[in-house]
């Protein structure tokens, strides 16, 4: 495996362990803080507006500069953010800090995929993307449940703290291990957005917003799901999470292998359609443990097997202005994790059971596998994926 490709894995797993820790540590936040949980919750939306914000905006700024010195600026971003959201006095500065912890990260996305494909083997640029983005998987299999064990037992600020450790050892692997790199060629401010002329990238990105979202209805209501649909007991909860966590590492790296082999557009049509199915099963079957066990372990495992594929699409589909179109796989991501979260809990707010979470889900998932289903119509790929070009839609 190449250093490279390690490094940038140090790196997405600082992120995955700044995105995901809040959600295990906001009960703790709200009592110190002296604010409610939902007002709390408001601090998981600044990481997402943070990352909707800062991934065009760093691209735009910084598209000029070599590919690696990118990468340290924005490493550094993620060690200022997380430390300094470690130190904050109030609620409003925590709330400031983690919208600066979100703006590296679709960025450090969109420039870390074009360094992988760039060192990447000969027919294994999916699976180099692959590995990349095995940090933020590796994040929610142990990461995530360090981060929350340290904020119950001690403070939430260490949980903060020890993201920005991590990022300063992500700063000198980057700094030792990932080769200089060109800046990409400067097509100019308007040059950044013509791939958006075409219809392919909004294809893309649709699909990946709503099938991701699609997911999130269920799984930003998984602890609830396990307990009152499945019937698990609180404390299987850590251990639950952590095997959403597994299936998250185990589908990255099949999702990367398998779209080299069979090419990335019908892995994600398989896996979108997988998912829709997935769901319409936990809705009718999620009240027997062990099979909510196992399809939840396919969903997390199908959320991320997912990833290199559309990150690897963005790629193909926006020559010239790759690094602002893969970030913009990172912000329909967030924008997806918003929306799913929205749309899941609309049946809960009218007196539903957490099951019925799913159905908004399948309905998400229907319509980004239909979206795939044009795309894969519309612009069928060609022998040499480096040479596809979009063609005026």
């Amino acid at each position: 495996m190449k250093k490279s490709l390690i490094a940038l894995a140090f790196g997405t797993l600082a992120l995955g362990m700044a995105e995901f820790v809040m959600m295990g540590i906001l009960p703790d936040i709200a009592r110190e803080l002296g604010v409610t949980i939902p007002m709390a919750g408001h601090l998981i939306s600044a990481y997402a507006l943070g990352v909707c914000i800062g991934a065009p905006a760093v691209v735009l700024i910084a598209r000029r500069r070599p590919l690696k010195q990118i990468l340290l600026i924005l490493v550094a971003m993620i060690i200022a953010g997380n430390v300094c959201a470690a130190l904050s006095p109030g609620y409003w500065t925590l709330f400031a800090m983690r919208l600066v912890s979100g703006l590296p990260h679709g960025a450090f996305f969109g420039v870390g995929s074009i360094v992988a494909e760039r060192v990447a083997d000969r027919g294994h640029k999916t699976e180099a993307v692959s590995i990349m983005i095995v940090g933020m998987t590796v994040a929610n299999l142990f990461g995530v449940p360090l981060g929350t064990y340290i904020s119950n037992v001690l403070t939430w600020r260490l949980a903060f703290g020890m993201v920005g450790v991590w990022g300063a050892v992500a700063l000198l692997l980057v700094a030792w291990w990932v080769p200089r790199i060109p800046a990409l060629p400067d097509t100019g401010l308007r040059g950044q957005f013509r791939f958006l002329r075409h219809l392919a990238p909004w294809l893309v990105i649709g699909s990946t917003m709503v099938g991701n979202g699609g997911i999130f209805c269920w799984y930003s209501y998984v602890n609830p799901f396990m307990a009152r649909v499945a019937g698990f007991p609180e404390h299987a909860m850590t251990l639950i999470i952590m095997l959403a966590g597994f299936g998250m590492l185990a589908g990255n790296l099949i999702g990367g292998r398998f779209s080299d082999r069979f090419t990335p557009e019908r892995v994600v049509r398989f896996t979108q359609a997988f998912v829709c199915a997935a769901l319409l099963s936990l809705f009718f079957l999620g009240h027997h443990g062990w099979i909510a066990l196992v399809l939840m372990t396919l969903l997390t495992g199908s959320l991320f097997a997912l990833s290199s594929p559309q990150q690897l699409l963005m790629l193909e589909n926006s020559r010239g202005s790759e690094m602002l179109g893969a970030a913009s796989a990172q912000v329909a991501f967030n924008l997806g994790n918003a929306l799913g979260a929205y749309f899941g809990g609309l049946p809960m707010d009218h007196g539903l059971s957490y099951r019925y979470a799913t159905l908004p889900g399948a309905g998400f998932a229907l319509l980004g596998f239909l979206m795939l289903v044009v795309y894969c119509r519309k612009y069928p790929r060609r022998r040499d994926p480096a040479a596809q070009e979009v063609s005026a839609g």
